[in-house]
């Protein structure tokens, strides 16, 4: 049987991205591959200051919608479906690539982080997917895809990254019964693990130069992976090429996790 598949391979299709906070963004990879493979974008940012940085990326990359998303707040995240609703109809794509722990809670022990801390960081870095994930569900009309970021952490404990790794497990969980909830409709869910990249979010990990120096020592291929590899992953699997996978944790880090 063959497929079709247009081209673009997404040409015509809807994208959400929430996560990018800067052009070194792994979101910010992901939105350039889903543009560059045809798909149309709706770009949020997280606060005023962020909107510095992430409003000339949508316009370069002809956003159609850019809204403010502050998963935290209440309302915003329903205001985003609101526009997409009424703008659009419809939802083929959704990326989150977002994730948050204070500051002391993520540079200290799983037993130091203080409940409070703990529940924030699960709500922004894990719930909040599922809640997106029961909004865009009747937009997606003809099926469709979505996607989180992981890391090797949620798997294996990567001692700086502490606090981040169960909460990162439990998104990966997530995924898999999100993509059990929502086969029938025919929406895919996978959960992407980029090696180490040097990001924002990464920067606030103890240690992450060490992280990822060892990263590239240990890679079967030699050498890191770029924001770019993990977008073009993401596209990929949102093609119709990849109809028939879901529930996936993708790897994108050069083989890295394929060492012991």
């Amino acid at each position: 049987m063959t497929t079709e598949v247009p081209r673009p391979p997404l040409k015509g299709k809807k994208a959400l991205i929430v996560g990018i906070a800067n052009e070194h963004s792994i979101a910010y990879g992901c939105a350039r591959a889903f543009r560059e493979l045809g798909a149309e974008l709706a770009i949020t940012y997280v606060n005023e200051k962020t909107r510095t940085y992430v409003e000339p990326l949508a316009r370069a990359l002809k956003a159609r919608i850019f809204m403010p998303l502050d998963v935290a707040k209440p309302g915003e995240l329903e205001a985003v479906f609101a526009r997409i609703t009424k703008e659009w109809g419809r939802l083929d794509i959704v990326l989150h690539s977002i994730a948050f722990a204070p500051k002391s809670d993520l540079q200290g022990g799983l037993l130091d982080c203080s409940a409070e801390g703990f529940k924030v960081a699960m709500d922004v870095s894990c719930h909040s997917f599922v809640r997106m994930a029961k909004l865009d569900a009747p937009l997606m009309k003809d099926g469709g895809s979505l996607f989180a970021m992981s890391y090797y952490g949620a798997q294996k404990v990567v001692p700086s990254y502490n606090v981040m790794g169960p909460f990162k497990a439990a998104l990966e969980a997530c995924c898999r019964y999100l993509a059990f909830e929502l086969g029938p409709r025919q929406i895919r869910v996978h959960a992407i693990s980029p090696g180490p990249l040097k990001t924002r979010a990464a920067s606030g990990l103890k240690d992450f130069d060490l992280l990822l120096n060892a990263a590239a020592k240990r890679a079967p291929i030699g050498e890191l992976v770029d924001i770019m590899d993990v977008g073009f992953a993401c596209a990929y699997l949102a093609t119709p090429y990849a109809r028939r996978l879901s529930g996936e944790t993708l790897f994108v880090d050069g083989g890295v996790n394929i060492m012991a």
